[in-house]
């Protein structure tokens, strides 16, 4: 499967590649991203030939989350449209964390706000070693909704305490102290080390591994349906909100938010 955003490869062995293909931006989600993100998931949950996916992107930046433009033209929705888009949003990332198979994000560059949730939904992340990291929401005057089931099951609630509400951006080292990360390796090493995690997962029973994945995830705590419009609609709230739409107007004019008014930086 060709899109001009999102590109999909399958190999013999039945190894599937999806690769964000918006490198000028950052590789940023827009409405066509999220579309075709949710589309290749679909089309990977229904092969039962299917034994791995690996999650990449073209470009110096994995994921810089949100493409700003379109959390722009958000701003002008109802609110009905604005919950909708969120749940279509959230819904994605549910995909990409209830495939069936093996999942490893191949983080080639630095990610941030939602490209965070990409890498917290797959199952394995490997980094290269200079990428850096950060949940950016609060600096726009928005939350971090969608992505918050697995990000803080990846990174527990104490890192989230820390940088959900600092914003700060972090190394690819600390990423893997707290659980982002399993793996931050050199860039020229980034290929050779997927390759390695997947050689050992295509040595594993396919059926044992499809049941180890529900496993995992039930004994965990499901992400419910309910779970999903609670924080779709905790965005949709807040970006709609004064403070929301000051944070995007001001980066769009390259000035401080109001709520920096007589602070530094």
């Amino acid at each position: 499967m060709t899109s001009k955003t999102v590109l999909m490869e399958i190999d013999g062995p039945g190894v599937a590649t999806v690769t964000l293909n918006r490198p000028e931006v950052h590789n940023c989600f827009n409405e066509e991203v999220v579309s075709g993100l949710r589309d290749c998931f679909d089309q990977l949950a229904g092969r039962d030939d299917l034994r791995a996916v690996v999650l990449q992107a073209g470009g110096k930046s994995f994921c810089a989350g949100v493409d700003l433009n379109w959390m722009k033209e958000i701003g002008t929705f109802t609110q009905a449209e604005n919950v909708a888009d969120a749940k279509r949003m959230a819904g994605m990332f549910d995909k990409l964390n209830t495939l069936p198979v093996p999942t490893i994000a191949k983080v080639q560059g630095s990610a941030f706000a939602g490209g965070l949730g990409l890498i917290a939904a797959c199952d394995i992340a490997v980094a290269a070693d200079h990428a850096k990291f950060a949940v950016t929401e609060v600096r726009l005057g928005l939350i971090a909704a969608a992505i918050s089931p697995y990000l803080i099951a990846a990174i527990g609630a104490g890192a989230a305490r820390r940088y959900f509400q600092t914003a700060e951006r972090f190394d690819a080292a600390e990423a893997k102290r707290i659980g982002l990360l399993h793996d931050a390796v050199p860039a020229a090493a980034l290929d050779s080390a997927v390759d390695a995690i997947i050689g050992n997962i295509l040595k594993n029973a396919p059926a044992s591994l499809r049941a180890c994945k529900t496993l995992i995830r039930d004994s965990a705590g499901p992400v419910t349906e309910a779970v999903r419009d609670d924080t779709a609609a905790r965005i949709a709230a807040i970006r709609a909100t004064p403070e929301g739409q000051e944070g995007i107007s001001a980066f769009f004019e390259k000035r401080q938010p109001a709520w920096m008014a007589g602070t530094e930086g």
